[in-house]
């Protein structure tokens, strides 16, 4: 049970806290949310919790020090949470979602052109070339399958990348 003395010699405390520290509390967590409504409510917060603290008999040595505790805690706490924006919101500000498709479908023509082109190149290239782009096996796993070395592939595989880009710009 506490005292009306009590009670009031930790307002005395928490008010002297505010006014000596609430300014750079709110430089600071302005500095880490960069939203002066959010950095408001965070200092406002810091100091509830701390009331609260003080409220359940909860003993403070260094007033500063446990006032930016709480108050990074609660800037951590604002980070995690999950900030979820409905296309509405984009909507009224002006943002129209577009759906052009004809840049992805130049570029599943053009692969496919590619790997026709695969057909054009030596032997030596083709199978390697196959395996890793039409195929989508790692250079590791051409290696095992071919019995080459992990480096012989990956030559190989380069080589006949940059024939297959002169093949490509030639037709």
């Amino acid at each position: 049970m506490t005292t009306k003395k009590q009670d009031e010699l930790r307002k005395v405390v928490l008010t002297q806290a505010y006014n000596d520290y609430a300014k750079g509390m709110n430089s600071y967590a302005f500095f880490k949310s960069s939203n002066h409504e959010t950095s408001d409510d965070l200092v406002q917060d810091t100091f509830m919790k701390t009331w609260s603290y003080l409220l359940k008999g909860g003993k403070i040595d260094l007033m500063k020090a446990f006032l930016y505790h709480v108050l990074n805690q609660l800037i951590i706490d604002e980070y995690r949470k999950h900030k979820t924006t409905s296309l509405d919101v984009f909507i009224e500000k002006g943002y129209e979602p577009s759906f052009d498709r004809s840049e992805s479908n130049v570029n599943v023509f053009d692969g496919k052109v590619a790997i026709l082109l695969i057909e054009a190149l030596p032997i030596k290239y083709r199978r390697v070339m196959k395996m890793r782009y039409a195929q989508g096996l790692s250079i590791k796993e051409i290696a095992l399958i071919t019995g080459q070395s992990k480096n012989t592939v990956a030559v190989q595989a380069h080589r006949g990348l940059l024939k297959l880009k002169l093949l490509y710009k030639n037709k």
